[in-house]
């Protein structure tokens, strides 16, 4: 045997031990169609059957097993809300912060006065982002986070 072999504990012909591990599984009766890179399987000693033709849906929509009732289609979204003063604010200094940290030169501003006061302006508008989130649901909108006891 091979060292590694020996390291791992499995046998040393791979292909062999494959080879009795689908011929035990064709024993128990898996069948042995593998799909092709199509999507399609096809058997190695039986020659492909022909699908069988379904039969015609009836019209009447009592009888049909799969109805459009069933088929569950959500409600639209609501709209977004406006956006507030302080948000926009925000997002300004988010943008402005871009800007001089990109094109200093639109601005007429040198590269290394502009890169800190675009690093300030970034880190600003995240921030004044982040402390204006709301930690819980929204005081006036009779919000319920649907749970039933």
């Amino acid at each position: 045997m091979s060292k590694k072999a020996d390291e791992t504990g499995g046998p040393e012909d791979v292909d062999a031990a494959f080879a009795a591990i689908v011929a035990g599984l064709q024993r128990e009766g898996v069948s042995a169609d593998w799909p092709d890179g199509d999507g399609s399987a096809k058997p190695k000693d039986e020659p492909r059957a022909e699908p069988a033709e379904e039969p015609e849906p009836d019209p009447d929509p009592g009888s049909s097993a799969r109805s459009d009732e069933d088929h569950f289609v959500p409600p639209d979204p609501p709209p977004l809300p406006p956006l507030r003063p302080a948000t926009m604010g925000a997002l300004a200094m988010f943008l402005l912060g871009a800007l001089l940290l990109v094109a200093p030169n639109l601005i007429g501003i040198a590269s290394s006065t502009a890169t800190p006061l675009a690093l300030l302006a970034i880190s600003g508008g995240i921030g004044w982002l982040v402390l204006r989130m709301r930690k819980g649901p929204p005081p006036d909108s009779g919000w319920d986070d649907g749970a039933q006891v």
